[in-house]
């Protein structure tokens, strides 16, 4: 019989497959194998045997078709090659070779017997028979192939999930939240999940926008054997994500010993040192890495191990600096003289001696390794254990606006997180219908955050220009400790009756969390110019702690439970068309409540206690998947998803409930709630505010804390800063409705087996997140149509009758009542597509493209309350409306390209490039502080949006300079020297600029309606085998932004700095008239190079693979 003919009367083959890949609380770690077998008349083959092998390992799962000749195999390990047979009496044996197996989607091989009675074997491969699966909803997955082939430079798997166009890096962040945050379609990276075998090993408390609960990927990147992202998987195994799933499983153990190890090296001569034809200043460096991975058998075909370490020994490099540094950020209106005044103000005049200098180079580590064990019990029952540790440490910014901002060295501090994770797995055939999973998982984490000047002084800021510069311990990491710890239970049983697969399960997850967050313990002190700075003249001063002055005892500790049970049935709805229908139900558990504050009772009528006990949400969800043809098939779906809720956000309300943590503020000129002291340098000061009884220094100012400030922590006044969740606050969830398809195109002289993806995918809140302020009450409107608010205490009668509001007998409050509150609507809307090509000749390449249109009312960029109700461009503070979100991507377009080929017989030379262009990020134009007043009334004059005046004639503005250069209102301030200085506004360059960039005379710009610029990044890498005594050995090379490389003005890409604003005025109210005061322009740069990511860099290696 010829091949031909074995091969079409062996077997017919069409391919499905479901993305079903589990989230955080239960994460899908296995793939299957099902699909029917017929007759060659079509029907179906009952009672046919059918064994699938896994040749790595020898497991063997031999199942029997049901009446209907379908057959379903579960728990297989993700990978291949898979072998698959099928007989039955009287008929011709087939088998199926070389089948590989997705991350979470499980293939349906559709057999037919050819009616013959042939002994030979009919035999085809894979390849073959086309077997490609197709996901339900929008996903994307990365084999072992992909994730060698990537110019991964930074070792992480986020280097190869960019490739998916709706995925996006984003290298440009900076601050206390990390770097690389993936973003998966227009979403926060708070609300994805990460799950490593099983293991939720995302950021479990919210802190890192790179998602990871350490400094770095917290597993070695050789471990890893797929990985898969999924935007909206319908399975109802899914949950705890409400933006995208991202789930890696981990290499096993093989029949055959295997393995390899790594180096890789760069220094400051294999990277770039110049943008735009600007010369930069590139310190000594050096960065390397290194690990090794070996696996093999324990017992052949039984018990198989695997171990990957992997370690990194690099630098920080800090890229900011005055005029004239050389630097590669420079903020510009902040010279050497400046820069001078202010070190020789802090020796001479504060007794402080070092404010660390302009930071160039810090070194930095990272070290982790995983071990994995598995054991086949027998043909039907494996288990699976798996301990991974990580540890990482890095030097970070916590103020890292590259355009405004300015770090002095002791402002910096140490940063990194110590993991460890434990995870059990126990997979189950009972029968040939009939399975189930058990897991449990443990993972640990410990913080380090110490400030690097020791905490000696608190945190200085100061102000000009709309510039800011910082020394001292950055005021959020003055007592900063913290530990948590997740514990995930799951349970999981599948049965197949006839055509429906049914599946049912039960988990339980339970986070432990101690946090020390207290954030001022060393004080606050802002000054609005370097001249109040000289004078001693704060504006703000801000202290806090715990009754007793020491911080550990304002330390909160919590835990909480998330439960979750599903069913869901799996059905063949049409022929070719196959539903998923089930529906989940979570429920939160949480019997630790805040204390209660009867002062925030009174004031605002609910208690601060709420948490989140007794919390719950049904989810329905159905997924449709249609193979139209041999060429088409269409996927949909529409479901509700839950989760993601970053549990600092709920931290908060345990850590800031004004007893145990209580902040005050003295500010001036207002004086509300404590009177600022006008010069701190004569200030009676109170002893070492940590309480250990150290000498203040003997010139006191910013060592210690202004008695009247001390005195009154210490008292545990009524007034101090509340953090509270609303009584009617709900979990994030999401509608999502997808519909995509999967084509397989010809075209003609230009080839064919095209592979064409389209999806849509809308996420539509059913309940999101934000912050408002209790404290406030408006009390006016501005001509403009922003509302004049005041911090009002509610205790006081005359603060709750319309004639006396807004006047001096209703008692101002100084302090925040900030309460986690459900937002109105947002949504984000997804298009995307791709096109791929394999060539027989070595050559694959894959286009893609993405839209995405997504807006928000807040888009909570940061992790603590008060920084999420001040990082959103605002014209109303408490009540802001939907724009575009800060985490919107409107376009990007992806490209990879591969070619392997052997020069050398049996030495592959292997190229691989990646590029991207996108659009960035939307931005605001605003104002800035520095005026004398709080000009509405909630201290937050750089969030509000720029009004821009009809002209220099505007009746509703006055402007500072010729006639009106003695006003009051123009003065630098109103103490010391700079009562007698004052601001000039240059109108001729401000509306010249205005009309420049079109903005609208007369009217307030729009939040984040300024279009963010197209940027360009492409990266390649190449590698070279070569003779080894045994095994494989090569050479390569990655060269990261190679058009900077080639062009210093290539892959430069520009951003407005976080969060996406741009302060433009300095200015003030008149309150006798209502006028607005434009008191300054500040040196407008609307967009900047981020030179972090700007520069080209080389890494070179070699690796070994046996």
């Amino acid at each position: 019989m010829s091949m031909w003919k074995k091969f079409a009367g062996g077997v017919a083959f069409s391919a499905m497959a479901a993305a079903l890949v589990q989230p955080a609380m239960a994460q899908e770690t296995t793939s299957g194998i099902g699909g029917t077998v017929s007759l060659a008349d079509g029907t179906a083959a009952a009672n046919a045997k059918v064994v699938i092998t896994d040749t790595r390992n020898g497991l063997t799962r031999t199942v029997t078709t049901g009446a209907t000749g379908s057959f379903d195999v579960r728990n297989l390990n993700v990978g291949g090659p898979y072998s698959v047979s099928v007989s039955a009496p009287g008929q011709q044996p087939t088998r199926v070779d070389g089948v590989s197996i997705s991350l979470g989607q499980a293939t349906s091989l559709n057999l037919q017997f050819s009616g013959t009675a042939a002994a030979d074997v009919v035999v085809v491969t894979a390849q073959q028979v086309n077997a490609a699966p197709v996901a339900i909803g929008p996903s994307s997955v990365f084999s072992l192939a992909d994730l060698e082939t990537q110019p991964a430079i930074n070792r992480d798997i986020k280097d190869v999930v960019r490739a998916d166009p709706r995925v996006y890096l984003d290298e440009t962040a900076g601050g206390s939240a990390g770097t690389d945050g993936i973003q998966c379609g227009g979403a926060s990276p708070r609300f994805n999940s990460l799950t490593v075998d099983g293991i939720g090993l995302n950021d479990g408390f919210g802190l890192n926008s790179n998602g990871y609960p350490t400094e770095r990927m917290p597993f070695p990147f050789d471990a890893i054997n797929q990985v898969s992202v999924e935007l909206a998987p319908y399975d109802v195994q899914y949950g705890g994500f409400t933006a995208c799933n991202i789930n890696a499983v981990t290499k096993s153990g093989t029949n055959n010993f295997h393995g390899g190890f790594f180096f890789d090296y760069t220094n400051d001569s294999l990277r770039g040192d110049s943008i735009e034809g600007r010369q930069i200043f590139v310190p000594e460096f050096e960065e390397k890495r290194y690990g090794a991975s070996f696996g093999g058998p324990i017992i052949q075909d039984k018990l198989f191990f695997f171990g990957a370490y992997e370690k990194f020994e690099g630098s920080n490099l800090f890229l900011r600096g005055p005029e004239g540094s050389g630097q590669p950020n420079i903020i510009t209106g902040f010279t050497q003289a400046i820069y001078d005044q202010i070190v020789n103000g802090a020796s001479t005049i504060y007794g402080i001696s070092n404010l660390g200098g302009t930071p160039t180079v810090n070194p930095t580590s990272d070290e982790k390794y995983l071990a994995r064990l598995d054991w086949n019990i027998s043909d039907r029952h494996r288990a699976a254990v798996t301990y991974n540790y990580s540890k990482g440490l890095n030097l970070t910014e916590s103020d890292s606006n590259q355009v405004t901002q300015f770090e002095f060295g002791n402002h910096l501090y140490d940063r990194g997180a110590e993991l460890k994770a434990y995870s059990m797995q126990v997979f189950s055939d009972w029968t040939d219908n009939f399975s189930t999973e058990f897991r449990a998982s443990r993972n640990e984490v410990d913080n380090t955050v110490k400030c690097r000047d020791g905490g000696n002084i608190g945190e200085v800021q100061i102000q000009f220009s709309g510039r800011t510069i910082f020394f001292g311990c950055d005021d959020s990491r003055h007592s900063n400790d913290l530990n948590y710890s997740v514990t995930s239970y799951k349970a999981k049983a599948n049965y197949r009756a006839g055509d429906h697969l049914f599946s049912a399960g039960l988990e339980k997850q339970t986070y432990d969390v101690f946090n020390q967050f207290v954030q001022n313990t060393e004080g606050l002190f802002i000054f609005t110019s370097v001249q109040a700075f000289l004078d001693g003249t704060p504006s703000t001063i801000r202290y806090g702690n715990a009754a007793s002055q020491n911080p550990a005892d304002a330390s909160a500790s919590f835990s909480y439970d998330i439960n979750t049970a599903y069913l869901q049935d799996e059905f063949e709805l049409f022929p070719d068309v196959t539903a998923t229908v089930g529906v989940r139900y979570d429920w939160y558990t949480n019997k630790d409540k805040p204390s209660l504050n009867s002062n925030f009772v009174a004031r605002n009528g609910f208690a601060n206690t709420e948490n989140l006990d007794g919390k719950n949400l049904v989810q329905p969800r159905i997924g449709l998947e249609w193979d139209a043809s041999d060429r088409l098939s269409v996927r949909g779906g529409f479901g509700l998803f839950s989760g993601g809720n970053p549990n600092v956000w709920v931290s908060n309300s345990y850590s800031n409930d004004g007893l145990r943590n209580i902040q005050l503020e003295a500010r001036a000129p207002l004086a509300t709630g404590f009177a600022l002291a006008q010069n701190i340098r004569t200030t009676p000061n109170s002893a070492d505010e940590r309480g250990s009884g150290q000498t203040v220094n003997p010139t006191g100012a910013l060592w210690g804390i202004p008695s009247y400030l001390y005195t009154a922590v210490g008292s545990g006044v009524a007034n101090s800063t509340v953090n509270a969740i609303d009584p009617d606050f709900e979990p994030a969830s999401e509608w999502k409705m997808s519909l995509g398809a999967t084509y397989e195109a010809n075209f003609g002289p230009l080839g064919d087996d095209y592979i064409i993806d389209v999806d849509f995918l809308r996420s539509a809140s059913l309940k999101s997140s934000t912050v408002v302020d209790r404290a406030l009450e408006q009390v006016g409107t501005n001509f403009d149509g922003t509302p004049l608010y005041k911090r009002i205490d509610r205790t006081d009668p005359d603060c709750l009758v319309a004639s006396t509001l807004n006047t001096a007998a209703c008692s101002t409050r100084s302090q925040n009542d900030l309460v986690l509150i459900n937002a109105g609507d947002s949504y984000r809307n997804i298009y995307s597509a791709s096109i791929r090509k394999e060539y027989d000749f070595g050559l694959e390449w894959t286009l893609g493209y993405a839209h995405v249109d997504a807006e928000d009312s807040r888009s909570m960029t940061s992790s603590v309350a008060f920084s999420n109700w001040t990082s959103n461009a605002v014209s109303d503070i408490n009540n802001t409306k939907m724009s575009t979100s800060n985490y919107e991507i409107p376009n990007r377009i992806t490209l990879q390209v591969s070619y392997e080929k052997e020069f050398f017989p049996e030495y592959a030379t292997k190229v691989s490039m990646f590029g991207q262009a996108y659009q960035g990020r939307a931005y605001s134009y605003t104002f800035l502080n520095g005026g004398l007043n709080d000009v509405w009334g909630d201290s937050q004059e750089s969030l509000h949006l720029l009004y821009v005046p009809t002209g220099p004639t505007d009746p509703n503005v006055f402007f500072c300079g010729g006639a009106a250069q003695a006003s009051p209102l123009c003065r630098l301030s109103t103490t010391g020297a700079g009562a007698t200085q004052y601001r000039t506004f240059d109108t001729a360059s401000f509306f010249k600029w205005a009309d420049e960039v079109g903005l609208e005379r007369g009217r307030t710009v729009g939040r984040n309606d300024q279009e963010g610029s197209w940027n360009n990044k492409f990266d390649i890498k190449i590698e070279q085998e070569v003779p080894t005594f045994f095994g494989k050995g090569s050479l390569f090379g990655v060269i990261e932004n190679v058009g900077n490389l080639i062009n210093d003005e290539w892959g430069v890409p520009y951003e407005a700095p976080f969060p996406q604003q741009i302060r433009i005025v300095e200015a003030d109210r008149d309150a006798a008239t209502g006028k607005y005061v434009y008191r300054q322009v500040s040196a407008v740069q609307p967009q900047a190079a981020v030179a972090s990511v700007a520069f080209w860099s080389v890494n070179l290696g070699l690796k070994w693979n046996f």
